[in-house]
């Protein structure tokens, strides 16, 4: 059963102008906006709880959507997020020139837990969302008026992590943040090999090669919502395979243990040996963001130790290659006010 379809235009980055039918599409659209334009078709599958999307044409004469060649529209297909998010909707704001999607987290706790606490599922925070500069997938970077809630700032650059090495980023107050980091990779020869088949189950390859599984490139990225003992934590973070003697295969996962969540990155890491990743924290959400929004993962997590003060960042490294920490930046988050206009 499709849910929650949506269909919408995404400006063509330095595109030149369509034709379709001699009609260039251009002239559809503010010209002042984009060149060329190309239409997204995104779906809400029940049975599976993702939203899957295509990208093509659409011809205004005949009325008609057209995917571009080589685009799965099945269960393998190109996904918003490959976590806990659903049910979305998109709009766009013509005064930033942006268009803007809302998503639904839900609760991945247990029904009495629900009804206990009297509500269930939450919004996500909204993501700006536009074309990638090769056409083959869209980008995703939470709103910038997020930025307005950073408060407390704390910053770590140029720190190696050794194979089995990890520390603590102290200094603010993490259970509610905003975080940046960037990894550089010293030696991706370690990569193990990868195996075709488990290109259509990264979830299942992330739950066989979690964060406690040593690799070779990797897993490295961040423990979160972590107690002091590490017997509680969130994981998020990349793995690297290598596919041949020139090209690897990126693999992001966020894993809170139960359940594990996981997509793969279309990046090309042999040329930059580097990688980002952006997280949002706020107490039950995890919100990550893989190289500049290109993956997205939301997870819902309940810590029972990790709560409040007793919740802590750490930088990790469980594989063989060294990491560098080129860069992290990390904020504490206020509370947002929700002003309430009467008569309006």
């Amino acid at each position: 059963m499709w849910e929650c379809p949506d269909f919408y235009p995404v400006a063509v980055p330095g595109g030149r102008r369509h034709h379709q039918n001699g009609v260039d599409t251009a002239e559809l659209h503010d010209s002042t906006v984009a060149a060329e334009v190309k239409y997204v078709l995104k779906v809400s599958l029940d049975v599976t709880r993702y939203e899957y999307y295509t990208i093509g044409w659409y011809d205004h004469a005949k009325d008609r959507y057209t995917p571009d060649l080589d685009f799965p529209d099945n269960d393998y297909g190109l996904r918003y997020d490959y976590g806990d998010f659903y049910a979305s909707k998109s709009f766009f704001d013509p005064v930033k020139k942006r268009r803007v999607l809302w998503g639904w987290a839900n609760e991945s706790d247990t029904v009495p837990d629900d009804r206990n606490k009297g509500w269930a599922g939450i919004q996500a925070i909204p993501r700006k969302i536009f074309l990638s500069r090769s056409g083959r997938q869209l980008i995703q970077w939470p709103v910038e008026e997020i930025k307005s809630l950073r408060a407390k700032h704390v910053n770590v650059s140029n720190k190696a992590v050794k194979s089995g090495e990890f520390f603590k980023v102290g200094g603010f107050k993490s259970v509610q943040s905003d975080v940046e980091a960037a990894f550089m990779i010293k030696n991706l020869e370690k990569a193990e090999k990868f195996n075709a088949s488990w290109r259509t189950d990264a979830q299942g390859l992330c739950k066989k090669l979690n964060s406690h599984v040593k690799g070779g490139v990797g897993p490295f990225g961040l423990w979160l919502l972590a107690s002091d003992d590490l017997k509680e934590r969130t994981a998020v973070f990349f793995r690297v395979f290598k596919n041949n003697d020139t090209s690897y295969v990126v693999l992001m996962c966020n894993d809170p243990t139960r359940p594990t969540f996981a997509g793969f990155v279309n990046v090309d890491i042999s040329k930059t040996k580097k990688i980002a990743l952006r997280t949002l924290i706020d107490h039950s959400v995890v919100e990550s963001f893989g190289a500049g929004g290109k993956t997205c993962i939301l997870t819902r997590v309940y810590p029972r130790k990790a709560v409040g003060d007793n919740a802590h960042l750490f930088v990790f490294n469980n594989g063989e290659s060294d990491i560098k920490l080129t860069n992290l930046r990390a904020w504490e988050m206020k509370t947002p006010t929700m002003n309430k206009r009467l008569g309006q």
